[in-house]
């Protein structure tokens, strides 16, 4: 009988500022730096041959397509490759020089959940040991948390399949 009256009940509710405060100049706004509204990639250097790229929340079981621009660097010349150690879930697509620095554009596969950082080294032809070091960290969310908004610069290009044991056609052995 309770619930059957429950959604007859209008709710009003009413919002009341203090004496003297108007909703506009009320002292309990919350206000944000200017560079948490940023939606883009962020890449940071850490040393002089070292960048941390953040990437924001990615979705698992999913492939990204990550572009971003690291600063002009001094150990690297135009001729900019994949240093032959490479990871199974960041892949470099290109490297382009630009007047800001380098335009980079890598895959990236969310295989597991939690903060994850995946790295590759860009190298030069014909330079001896002249390597950068590129970290893209990652948070990665489970398939049951929703699909997160992408930072500019990530862009998804496709999904893993997902094996689930209960669909499985395999019966097990007689």
């Amino acid at each position: 009988m309770a619930a059957a009256n429950k959604g007859n009940k209008p709710r009003v509710r009413s919002i009341r500022f203090a004496a003297g405060h108007d909703a506009e100049g009320s002292q309990s706004h919350v206000h944000f730096d200017e560079k948490l509204h940023d939606s883009v990639v962020m890449v940071t250097q850490e040393s002089d041959s070292s960048f941390l790229v953040k990437v924001g929340f990615l979705k698992i079981l999913h492939r990204y397509e990550i572009t971003f621009t690291l600063p002009p660097v001094h150990r690297l010349s135009k001729d900019v490759h994949e240093a032959p150690v490479p990871s199974l879930y960041l892949k470099l697509l290109s490297v382009v020089p630009t007047s800001e620095g380098y335009s980079v554009k890598c895959e990236y596969s969310a295989h597991k959940e939690g903060v994850l950082k995946e790295e590759m080294l860009l190298a030069c032809e014909g330079g001896a040991g002249t390597c950068v070091r590129v970290v893209v960290q990652a948070r990665v969310m489970d398939r049951h948390h929703g699909t997160p908004m992408l930072l500019d610069g990530v862009k998804c290009v496709g999904a893993e399949l997902e094996y689930d044991s209960e669909h499985s056609d395999w019966h097990g052995f007689d």
